[in-house]
């Protein structure tokens, strides 16, 4: 997710390309998009207190970046993905879990499993999905007082001062992208889309919480990671040649051989209800 335009996910584009959105990216989005953080898992287990038994239903669940960590706790986890490409990564990075189901759909045209799961599960993806149709859906595929379970991972923050320095880059190439995004930014982005939850109409009792934490990227894996963004697949594909080597030609001027980028992630928790 990437909020640098005010409008994004579903509301920015049309259902069909939405479904495919990623799938030109999905090999790199499986080698550089972060996995979530554990201590957010851990919290999120400990408030829902979701039995071993649990069944979860996942809402594009990409390349199976917060999959593994659910399939892990043993918990059985039916995916819902709408891209090929991600799918068959999904089921590689599951291998090792029988219990993960992959499912080559779109939440809007999976077939409603009525009341069957204990929590529905969207890692950075619910805001892909049609909203006249996700928290309704969601909600009737859980069972009574089950949760829906949002996980985020904004987008990533290099150093202020090193943002600055790459303006010049971003001016010339691409003058919409490259804004620096603080933490108090993010914070009111995460407020909104808890918001949107609250104000559906199927869930009560909301429950944030966020972390902040830090990782280093080497360059052509930061360049890697900014091609997974949003913005920046938008961009013709000349236009965004030139601007990743401009971005590292300054970055290696200035004798960095790697970045280290900052990442607020968080989680929405709220229950089913009645």
């Amino acid at each position: 997710m990437h909020q640098n335009n005010p409008k994004f996910g579903a509301d920015a584009y049309p259902f069909e390309q939405r479904k495919n959105w990623y799938s030109s990216v999905a090999e790199a989005y499986n080698q550089v998009r972060p996995r979530y953080p554990q201590a957010l898992i851990t919290r999120i287990i400990e408030l829902t207190q979701l039995p071993p038994s649990a069944a979860i239903l996942e809402l594009g669940c990409g390349p199976g970046n917060a999959t593994v960590a659910f399939a892990q706790k043993g918990y059985k986890v039916v995916c819902i993905e709408p891209s090929k490409a991600a799918c068959q990564l999904a089921k590689q990075n599951c291998a090792t879990y029988p219990q993960v189901e992959i499912n080559n759909t779109t939440f809007e045209e999976w077939e409603l499993e009525a009341e069957r799961f204990d929590a529905v599960l969207a890692a950075t993806s619910i805001h892909w999905m049609t909203p006249e149709i996700v928290y309704s859906k969601a909600a009737a595929a859980l069972q009574n007082n089950g949760y829906l379970i949002l996980l985020w991972n904004m987008t990533a923050q290099l150093p202020y001062e090193v943002c600055q320095s790459l303006k010049e880059a971003y001016q010339k190439y691409a003058p919409a992208l490259g804004k620096y995004e603080d933490k108090e930014t993010q914070t009111e982005i995460l407020r909104k889309l808890g918001q949107i939850v609250a104000d559906s109409g199927h869930f009560g009792g909301l429950v944030s919480e966020q972390i902040a934490w830090e990782v280093t990227y080497s360059l052509d894996d930061y360049v890697l990671l900014l091609n997974t963004y949003t913005p920046y697949i938008e961009l013709e594909p000349q236009q965004r040649d030139k601007l990743f080597a401009a971005l590292k030609e300054i970055l290696e001027q200035d004798g960095k051989k790697s970045v280290q980028l900052s990442y607020l992630s968080a989680f929405h928790i709220a229950q089913k209800t009645p």
